[in-house]
């Protein structure tokens, strides 16, 4: 008999208390990352790409924080949560989990072709400042960090919410190399007037 939908959160969450609203955290971001993965395919050449190391360092903090963030490190140390969100918290969160990854694509289909998953400069490359681009310069960076920490506040775990800092601090890493690369590679008096007038990741501040 095939397993309800319920049943595999159920399984795949467990160490997030596997209890509805806390599960539709998890199907928020399982569709988030099918579709990301399946929407990678769509993307120009890249035309370079940064080789030293601190276009790379942002990685370990996002790895590092990914693994504290499953619930499998919660249950092979025997974490509680540090408190009970309740399920309306857990709802208002799950609405700002929806609304980071959704921001996310908004900006992924917002910059086409131009999008990586890497720092690159992709073929015919140029500043985009339009669409949510004009909101914040990283969009995608935002929304993420956005839905992160939201999660790890929703789950209240310890290893859970720094894994969701760890994360976050990551991306924000990521976004300033990504800067420094794209100020090089694309027109700097361009870039530098975008950046003048646009946050970097916090709208309107």
């Amino acid at each position: 008999m095939p397993l309800s939908l319920s049943q595999i959160l159920n399984t795949v969450w467990s160490g997030w208390l596997a209890t509805w609203p806390t599960q539709l955290l998890a199907l928020i971001w399982i569709g988030w990352l099918v579709s990301w993965v399946v929407g990678s395919f769509w993307a120009a050449r890249t035309v370079k790409r940064p080789v030293t190391w601190r276009a790379r360092a942002h990685r370990l903090p996002i790895i590092i924080g990914g693994l504290l963030l499953t619930p499998w490190i919660a249950q092979i140390l025997g974490e509680r949560p540090l408190w009970n969100a309740g399920n309306g918290v857990t709802y208002a969160l799950a609405i700002v989990v929806l609304a980071g990854v959704l921001f996310t694509w908004w900006a992924r289909i917002h910059l086409g072709r131009f999008w990586s998953n890497e720092i690159t400069r992709k073929e015919d490359h140029r500043v985009i400042d339009t669409g949510p681009y004009s909101f914040v310069r990283h969009p995608i960076y935002t929304g993420l960090i956005a839905g992160i920490l939201a999660t790890g506040l929703a789950v209240g775990t310890a290893t859970a919410i720094l894994g969701a800092a760890l994360i976050s601090f990551g991306l924000s890493v990521k976004a300033r190399e990504e800067e420094k690369f794209l100020t090089s590679e694309l027109d700097p008096s361009a870039y530098e007037s975008y950046r003048r007038r646009v946050p970097m990741l916090v709208p309107f501040l």
